[in-house]
């Protein structure tokens, strides 16, 4: 899931007194190069995070357990890397979160309430439907407490804790969102002092295959295939997991849009991938000319499900490597049709939404390959994964000789 607008104000809690909203800054810290090693104390074993799949008709989400409070309570999170923070819900929730697990405050002897409210507004939701009028919003209240992720623990860890939910995250098995972006964090800032170098290993699956992991500290070789292909994050990255592209094409197939330079954002909280209309078009009008907008869900695209047999596409994204190196990362024809939408079965979604000055690949792309999130260098390595697909075109010279490991 990507933030899209995240506004706090202060809230006076006293008797008798008057809130004044006041803005809170949100300020966004890169980990410089070589703070890795300056404060490198003791060298761990990398934390392996087990993650379970939210299927429904297709791969939807995948998500974690951590545990918040003293004594600890089981919070399940998606390890979300198109956020920056940490938010789940909690008793105050009520009706809207009923049907998920919450955190009960007054059980943590080490919990403290903020005075801080606000909402949280997100581009992309929780499965593969378009946001429509700002259709998914927390409302949430600012806290602190222990948390610990895989036994990596942070004491005082900000939080927020979900006070009002919008319907479509009803549905959600999980109870929350650990934000996985790539900026300094009190996380990523523990696995410095634990030894570890301030990087995650991500492995997506689908539910058919299982055993999906995200890696904190470190990555599992034993999940991928040949060497990793890395890549600096984009100059245009805004605080993103970002890379550079020069080129789209679709069974071989570009157009002059297609063919321009852009920066594509990374997000393991959305299923499917979203772009701006043009360059949705641009896609859908190659892979076939059937697909057609959904009126009914603006955003969406849809093609008669009785064609699906016929979309024989594939969607390749080239990127800009370390040394500036080329490589490639594909969505293959089988992610194409992400099931029939419910006030018309008789048409099928397909893959691409829209949504305005947006770029962004997801779970469709991510789960083809294992993927490296390298906050200390700010890079992201690519290998295969062997489930499904291989990405071409990798060579020694982009990782500069040298192949990181598990442990030290």
């Amino acid at each position: 899931m990507l933030y899209l607008l995240c506004s706090l104000v202060a809230a006076g809690l006293a008797a008798g007194v008057v809130a004044t909203p006041q803005p809170i800054q949100l300020t966004a810290r890169k980990m410089p190069r070589g703070h890795i090693a300056a404060l490198r104390k003791r060298a761990l074993e990398p934390v392996n995070v087990p993650l379970a799949d939210f299927f429904i008709n297709i791969d939807l989400q995948w998500f974690g357990n951590i545990s918040v409070g003293t004594p600890p309570q089981t919070i399940s999170v998606v390890f979300d890397t198109g956020s920056f923070t940490l938010e789940f819900v909690s008793t105050e929730c009520g009706a809207p979160c009923a049907g998920q697990v919450v955190f009960d405050p007054s059980k943590s002897s080490t919990f403290i309430q903020g005075n801080e409210i606000g909402e949280l507004d997100f581009a992309t939701g929780v499965g593969v439907d378009p946001v429509i009028n700002n259709d998914y919003v927390l409302t949430e209240r600012n806290g602190f407490d222990t948390v610990s992720v895989g036994g990596l623990t942070v004491k005082n860890q900000s939080l927020f804790t979900i006070i009002n939910q919008t319907a479509p995250f009803d549905i959600d098995p999980f109870s929350g969102i650990l934000g996985m972006g790539c900026t300094s964090s009190a996380l990523a800032e523990r696995l410095i002092k634990e030894g570890l170098p301030a990087l995650f290993g991500i492995l997506l699956t689908p539910k058919a295959v299982g055993h999906a992991e995200l890696t904190l500290g470190g990555f599992d070789e034993s999940k991928f295939i040949g060497p990793l292909t890395f890549a600096p994050l984009s100059a245009e990255a805004d605080d993103q997991w970002a890379l550079d592209s020069p080129s789209i094409t679709v069974n071989g197939r570009t157009t002059p849009l297609l063919a321009s330079n852009r920066s594509i954002i990374f997000d393991s909280g959305t299923s499917n991938i979203v772009f701006d209309q043009n360059t949705t078009e641009a896609m859908n009008a190659l892979i076939s000319p059937d697909i057609k907008p959904f009126a009914a869900e603006p955003g969406a695209y849809g093609i008669a499900c009785d064609k699906i047999p016929e979309l024989k596409a594939e969607i390749d994204f080239a990127f800009i490597g370390e040394g500036g190196k080329v490589f490639h990362l594909k969505i293959p024809t089988s992610e194409l049709n992400v099931g029939p939408f419910k006030s018309d079965p008789t048409i099928c979604q397909t893959l691409i939404n829209t949504f305005p000055d947006l770029e962004l690949v997801g779970g469709s792309l991510l789960k083809h390959y294992y993927s490296v999130w390298d906050i200390g260098g700010q890079r992201m390595g690519f290998a295969p994964n062997g489930k499904h697909h291989s990405l071409s075109h990798y060579t020694s010279q982009i990782v500069n000789g040298v192949r990181w490991r598990v442990g030290h």
